[in-house]
């Protein structure tokens, strides 16, 4: 819902359709978004099981998925998230056969290619939002280490969204001078911190605390990260409707580039536009980084390979 409501604040949409299989919990959520109509933008539209509503989309944007259970492993994880797919692509690339599908369920690149393969459609009008947060993060963290605003400061995360993520350092700059990481040890750590900012986040959601009015304690249990994506994917919707061919890095299909010989989606600077990716930039990338990206790569492919269709 956070989605839903960054678009429709942004002025993004003219109708905004949304689609859950928890029909009371959807209701709810639509009548509390066209509750606040009178002060944003777009018409807000519940979707029957059909998808009939949400004909010719110019956006569909996925964020249904399982999570993963104690002792699964990814490739049982795959299989449960395909499973899911199966009833939500289909039916919506044939009302929308024009569309551009944006992934934003996590293991977000392994739900991309899933997605992708469901599809039928061009692999550039298919992706994820990827290693977007993770370089806005990135750049944050940067820039509150040298005193200056994120948005100055040119850094990048590509690679598989999660533990195996790259950052690109040798590429790192502002205005145009390159960083010197070897005056501070606590460049060494922002990566970590990167890579450990949504757990951080889900674990501080999670605490419960003491109500000093009832003297009890009052347990939370809300899983996940929700704002800071939600302004992540209606950024990279408005790059799409408004054709602004942004150079941004989401999770695109990557055989071919940087010597990747596996069939996988991973993030990299990629040219955003109306039909999707319009093309992915070669961004140089020293040994280290090289060598990460391509094992990253290796790494997904050996889930991805066991994934029947």
């Amino acid at each position: 819902m956070a989605c839903a409501y960054s678009l429709l604040q942004k002025g993004l949409v003219g109708e905004l359709v949304l689609a859950d299989v928890m029909k009371d919990k959807l209701k709810g959520e639509v009548m509390d978004l066209q509750h606040g109509g009178a002060y944003q933008h777009g018409r807000i539209v519940e979707c029957d099981d059909d998808y009939e509503a949400s004909r010719n989309s110019d956006i569909c944007i996925i964020a249904a998925g399982v999570r993963q259970q104690d002792g699964e492993t990814r490739l049982q994880l795959a299989d449960r998230n395909r499973d899911v797919l199966k009833h939500i692509i289909p039916p919506l690339v044939a009302k929308s056969p024009n569309t551009v599908i944006l992934m934003v369920s996590n293991p977000v690149d392994i739900m991309t290619y899933i997605a992708w393969q469901l599809s039928g459609l061009p692999a550039n009008r298919v992706l994820g939002s990827g290693t977007f947060l993770d370089s806005s993060r990135f750049r944050t963290l940067i820039g509150q280490e040298l005193d200056v605003n994120a948005s100055s400061v040119h850094a990048w995360i590509v690679g598989e969204h999660g533990d195996s993520s790259v950052p690109v350092w040798s590429s790192v700059n502002i205005a145009g001078v390159h960083l010197d990481t070897s005056h501070s040890a606590n460049f060494d750590k922002i990566h970590e911190r990167v890579v450990s900012a949504a757990y951080d986040v889900i674990k501080l959601k999670q605490k419960g605390y003491l109500c000093p009015y009832q003297s009890r304690f009052l347990p939370h249990r809300q899983g996940y990260t929700n704002w800071a994506i939600g302004s992540a994917v209606s950024t990279l919707c408005g790059i799409i409707l408004q054709n602004q061919q942004r150079v941004v890095p989401v999770s695109t299909y990557v055989k071919g580039v940087h010597g990747i010989d596996e069939s996988v989606f991973l993030s990299l600077p990629c040219v955003l536009g109306s039909r999707g990716v319009e093309r992915i930039l070669h961004q140089p990338l020293d040994d280290k980084e090289l060598q990460s990206l391509q094992s990253s790569a290796k790494n997904l492919w050996a889930v991805q390979k066991d994934i029947k269709f």
